[in-house]
């Protein structure tokens, strides 16, 4: 069966140019291991499920804090009403990510195993299928924990965590970024005593150092306990684990269950690669900025690229490469607009440059930082803690200065900088924000307080004469 466009991998990735080739009306194959796999990481183990946990989550911290009006809140929290809340929130978007309802829009679903047969040919079931061009978006796999003793445990990790039946009384949770940490704050909030193992000196390590550390007090208060610089080095037994330092020095830890975030790898296996003429190298498919294998006719998108691992990265791949489809002015990967969230309470957001990479690209920069303290909204809300960083182009006579990249925690900051992510984006002044009308008392108002401050400091004795002459 001939098609204009194979699809391997029905997550983010695959979804997003399969089903945008199907509506400028292409002849589209789409191939899934299972139906229900159909919505990849993102609906089965990762965005979906882990955000309606951490929404349970604030539930329970909320109940907790509303004591404070004299309120008594006793129990606990029963796990399979969470779980059964979990599965309920992703049986929404199953309602239109199943290969029934993507037949009905034209495509041709495929369920099962694919691999390469030829450079332009996969074959699935036995059956061979071929195309003019073939996306692998077959996605990653959280990677496994390989010390010793480590068969024994009680062991999580994304794919099976949401699917949780008894809440651990005592939870360690190895490795600091992301995903470890949003896991922790849940299960800690939910009920179970947690200990992070973070295998660096400061958790979320892709993030500015001072921020993650707010993070991580907000968490402290909450009750969460922090081991650094540290990694698990075996178990002794089901409920006791090794750490040892990079010191040398070790410790024993005692737990129920354990929660592993430390990486994921590549979905490569049984592809046959070599059969479409895909080359590999340090286990990764050799690719270009474009996404094109060492077969053109073979692109990658998502996870598999090798990029970041971020739901809208694989849907900001897709973009690339169907714009390089039909466009003669072609696109390469470059990202220097990308922001992503950490989903804490407090929530870290980040875009564009960061601090470091700045200064390795040798790009001049000026830094604003901004306390939420004295903040109107911060201090309704009791988040005075709660800080913004910004990277800007340095002044200069009739220059436009410009967002370079920034950084935020705060309770919603992942919404509050969307206009900065813009402003970023679309290469704005520092004026659209200054000049901009916010409603009172809207948290994103701290956007404008910072560039208002800087532009406060910038203040000359001599414009101030020359301004008192004016008026």
């Amino acid at each position: 069966m001939v098609y204009d466009i194979i699809v391997i991998g029905c997550g983010s990735a695959g979804l997003s140019v399969g089903m945008s080739m199907n509506v400028l009306g292409f002849k589209v194959l789409m191939i899934s291991p299972t139906d229900h796999k159909i919505g990849g990481e993102c609906l089965n183990d990762g965005c979906v499920p882990s955000k309606a946990f951490i929404h349970l989550a604030k539930l329970a911290a909320a109940a907790k804090e509303a004591e404070m009006l004299g309120l008594q809140v006793t129990g606990k929290v029963d796990i399979k009403k969470a779980t059964n809340y979990i599965r309920e929130r992703q049986n929404v978007f199953r309602a239109h990510e199943n290969a029934e309802y993507m037949e009905k829009k034209g495509i041709k679903m495929v369920l099962g195993e694919a691999k390469f047969s030829g450079k332009k040919e996969v074959e699935v079931n036995g059956e061979k299928y071929t195309a003019k061009n073939i996306i692998l978006a077959s996605g990653s796999s959280p990677r496994k924990l390989e010390v010793p003793g480590v068969e024994q445990v009680d062991y999580y990790d994304n794919e099976n965590i949401f699917k949780i039946e008894k809440l651990p009384e005592r939870l360690l949770v190895v490795g600091g970024g992301p995903v470890g940490i949003e896991m922790a704050q849940t299960l800690s909030r939910l009920g179970s005593a947690v200990t992070v193992v973070n295998r660096g000196e400061n958790i979320l390590g892709n993030d500015e150092p001072s921020l993650a550390k707010i993070v991580q007090d907000r968490m402290e208060n909450e009750g969460v306990n922090f081991i650094a610089n540290a990694d698990v080095a075996s178990f002794k037994t089901a409920n006791e684990a090794v750490i040892k330092f990079k010191d040398g020095k070790t410790q024993t830890i005692a737990f129920d269950a354990i929660y592993v975030g430390i990486g994921r790898k590549l979905n490569l296996d049984g592809l046959d690669l070599d059969k479409a003429g895909i080359e590999l190298r340090d286990k990764k498919i050799v690719v270009d900025k474009r996404f094109r294998t060492t077969n053109k006719n073979v692109l990658l998108c998502g996870d598999v690229a090798g990029d970041l691992q971020f739901s809208h990265a694989a849907e900001f791949h897709a973009t690339i490469i169907l714009n390089n489809f039909f466009n003669p002015f072609k696109k390469k990967l470059n990202n220097k607009n990308m922001s992503w969230v950490t989903f804490t309470q407090p929530e870290l957001a980040s875009f564009g440059w960061r601090e470091k990479d700045l200064i390795e690209r040798g790009i001049n920069y000026e830094k604003l930082e901004q306390s939420m303290e004295a903040d109107d909204r911060a201090i309704t809300d009791d988040y005075r803690y709660g800080k913004l960083i910004l990277y800007i182009t340095p002044a200069g006579f009739l220059k436009k200065q410009k967002i370079l990249g920034g950084t935020m925690v705060a309770p919603n900051a992942g919404e509050m900088i969307q206009e900065l992510i813009l402003a970023n984006k679309e290469g704005l002044s520092i004026n659209a924000i200054f000049n901009n009308l916010y409603p009172y008392p809207t948290a994103s108002r701290i956007n404008q307080m910072t560039i208002r401050q800087y532009r406060a400091k910038a203040l000359t004795d001599i414009l101030k004469k020359l301004l008192q002459i004016a008026y």
